[in-house]
């Protein structure tokens, strides 16, 4: 039932040693500068390549039992919704696509809140109650980083916008953008 090479029932190989040709030195000198192992510095270079134009954010809770990665722009668009849960939060957040957030520890510490729609999945740390990010019910398929659990140095700017949450439903029709903030 094997079938023929490459076709069904044959699993793929692991890549083997490839050839970099006359960039064989630059690739070892450059992990050996930066003490890389050749996986380090090829997620270098795939995140520099897929993320262009973004930065590596990464945060987490008060208590640094949740910790995260998120590439998103330096220059953050922030929103800030006056809806009844982001206002008792004081909720303001940036949205990216799911593929470009990465929780890096804390998935048990992390416990959920939902209402109404049940959609926007309010995350936070079962230890300190903090909510760095979340899943919005405008963008269910990415996340809401608030940008105050943001560690310092990566952030250049904020720009923050008014959105009208006690109409959601029209606000959310009438934004030009916000749907699609969380596609790739």
């Amino acid at each position: 039932a094997g079938g023929a090479p490459g076709g069904p029932g044959t699993q793929a190989q692991p890549p083997g040693p490839f050839d970099l040709g006359a960039q064989s030195g630059r690739w070892a000198a450059f992990q050996e500068r930066h003490r890389l192992s050749c996986e380090e510095a090829a997620r270098l270079l795939l995140d520099a390549y897929e993320y262009r134009g973004l930065v590596k954010h990464t945060g987490g809770c008060h208590c640094g039992a949740v910790r995260f990665e998120v590439w998103a722009s330096a220059d953050l668009h922030v929103f800030n919704c006056n809806c009844s849960i982001c206002t008792k939060k004081q909720n303001r957040h940036f949205i990216v696509p799911a593929s470009r957030f990465k929780l890096l520890k804390g998935a048990e510490n992390l416990t959920t809140y939902t209402f109404n729609t049940h959609r926007a999945q309010h995350t936070f740390c079962k230890t300190c109650g903090v909510q760095s990010f979340y899943t919005p019910r405008s963008n269910p398929d990415g996340y809401g980083i608030a940008p105050h659990c943001l560690d310092d140095g990566t952030v250049q700017s904020i720009v923050t916008e008014d959105i009208n949450g006690k109409e959601w439903e029209k606000a959310v029709k009438e934004h030009k953008t916000i749907r699609d903030m969380s596609k790739p």
